[in-house]
């Protein structure tokens, strides 16, 4: 396994260097600021953009002919509910988790006669480090859980499981979907 910071442009090369010719390329990488509109300057929107779609763009160019030459593949990118679920102050964030989904989409159907599956995992509210900070605030809790019909947060273990299924072959007739791990939030 390889990993790397994809807001570096430096860390995305050495992904490149280290991981081609790989077969299954996990896209995971998440800007995400919370701001209204408003809030966001042309840097933020840049920022967003550049990791959470130019630079998952760069590694699918990058690990696709090997895949081709293989005649298997396996991209998996990590979305998120608020592709479908927008939130206010989520703005940018959502719009690149939707820019993705559709680059994906686009993909599977050019790409499912070289047997290479692309496929979207959307996570909901996931009880991880990074929502630490906001989940310790009851308020927010409260709130989230009305919209949350399992009434709990995820886990990323609740993403496992899919993401070993669209990565194997039980998988391999799978592709093209964008498929929430979401308790229901995205209904």
């Amino acid at each position: 396994m390889v990993t790397g910071d994809l807001a570096d442009v430096v860390d995305v090369e050495k992904i490149i260097a280290a991981a081609v010719p790989a077969d299954i390329l996990i896209l995971n990488a998440s800007a995400q600021k919370y701001g209204s509109l408003e809030e966001f300057t042309p840097d933020d929107f840049d920022a967003h953009f550049e990791v959470n779609v130019k630079h998952s763009l760069r590694l699918i160019q990058a690990f696709l002919p090997s895949m081709q030459a293989k005649h298997f593949g396996r991209v998996i990118a990590l979305g998120s509910v608020n592709q479908w679920k927008q939130s206010p102050r989520l703005v940018v964030y959502s719009a690149t988790k939707s820019a993705l989904s559709n680059v994906m989409q686009n993909c599977a159907r050019k790409y499912a006669c070289d047997n290479i599956t692309f496929n979207t995992i959307a996570p909901g509210v996931m009880a991880t480090d990074r929502n630490r900070e906001a989940l310790s605030d009851p308020s927010t809790v409260e709130k989230l859980m009305t919209v949350i019909p399992a009434k709990r947060f995820g886990t990323p273990e609740d993403c496992a499981g899919l993401a070993l299924l669209l990565a194997s072959e039980a998988g391999a007739y799978i592709t093209g979907t964008d498929i929430p791990v979401a308790g229901g939030m995205q209904l």
